[in-house]
């Protein structure tokens, strides 16, 4: 029996994989050059293949002894892991907060009824019309008038109260709960607080779930700010670190193998978040539109 051989759909695989490729050639040449020799760096840069991968490189970030020397006047080695540390730091917090606050104005927006609840929210979700770039310089010297430079606490206060899309998001979702549970809830005496924190929120894990990788994988990649904010290595990021690590010249070259290999360390959490929820943020983003 002969197969209809179905083109359309054929050319959309093949686009597809075009895509696919040129999204992940990037990622390939930084794993390249990580598990290549710092001395056949510029030697091998036109070849797509390393002929003798080493992994002393990946060892040597993470400051485990490797037979893989760095190359002269680098610059200082990065301190890997403590700039990793304060990445989860920096996202834990800033997700955290985000979650709570955005959840709470997201219920209040989806349930409450007060003057001017629609106007608000529809001013609330303007703000998203306006460039971050804006807000840097009016934050900076709010935050360094309140001695909070070089501190978590400087770094998150910006941005861990709400955010116009987690808002929008969560309310979408919020106005598709039962209002019977809810008002049955209220009938026993519960508060507006109550009926948020035992009812609405345990009814949106998916939701929440989804938001809180979207909102991870934006704070772990956040550079601008922190950048700003966080110089010292007691609270530098991942991102700053990375950067401050490329710029380190010296009299010689930077050191390449062991910046591509702290930059495939550092987006290991991002590809396993993308990896295992991938699926459930575009569910979830779908649904947040239909609704």
């Amino acid at each position: 029996m002969s197969t209809k051989l179905n083109l359309p759909k054929l050319f959309g695989y093949a686009g597809l994989a075009v895509f696919g490729i040129i999204s992940l050639l990037p990622i390939w040449m930084a794993l390249k050059t990580a598990i290549t020799m710092p001395t056949d760096v510029f030697s091998t840069a036109n070849s797509l293949w390393v002929n003798n991968p080493v992994f002393g490189n990946f060892l040597r970030v993470l400051g485990l002894p490797s037979d893989v020397p760095p190359p002269a006047n680098s610059g200082s080695p990065i301190n890997f892991m403590i700039a990793l540390r304060n990445s989860v730091i920096y996202t834990g917090l800033l997700v955290t907060g985000q979650l709570f606050f955005s959840s709470l104005a997201a219920y209040a927006f989806a349930r409450l009824r007060f003057p001017g609840r629609d106007a608000i929210f529809y001013s609330f979700i303007a703000a998203t019309m306006i460039p971050s770039i804006v807000l840097f310089i009016p934050n900076f010297i709010l935050i360094r008038q309140l001695g909070l430079l070089n501190s978590f606490a400087g770094m998150v206060a910006p941005n861990i109260l709400m955010l116009p899309f987690a808002v929008f998001f969560l309310r979408q979702f919020f106005l598709s709960t039962p209002k019977e549970l809810e008002e049955a809830a209220r009938l026993d005496g519960l508060s507006w607080f109550k009926v948020y924190w035992h009812i609405a929120l345990p009814l949106q894990r998916g939701p929440l779930a989804t938001l809180a990788i979207l909102l991870s994988i934006q704070a772990w990649n956040d550079f601008f700010w922190p950048f700003l904010v966080g110089q010292k290595e007691n609270v530098q990021v991942m991102a700053v670190a990375l950067a401050n690590y490329q710029s380190q010249t010296g009299q010689g070259q930077p050191d390449w193998t062991g910046l591509m290999a702290a930059v495939m360390l550092s987006i290991i959490p991002v590809l396993i978040l993308l990896v295992f929820f991938g699926r459930r943020i575009v569910e979830s983003l779908q649904t947040s539109g239909m609704k």
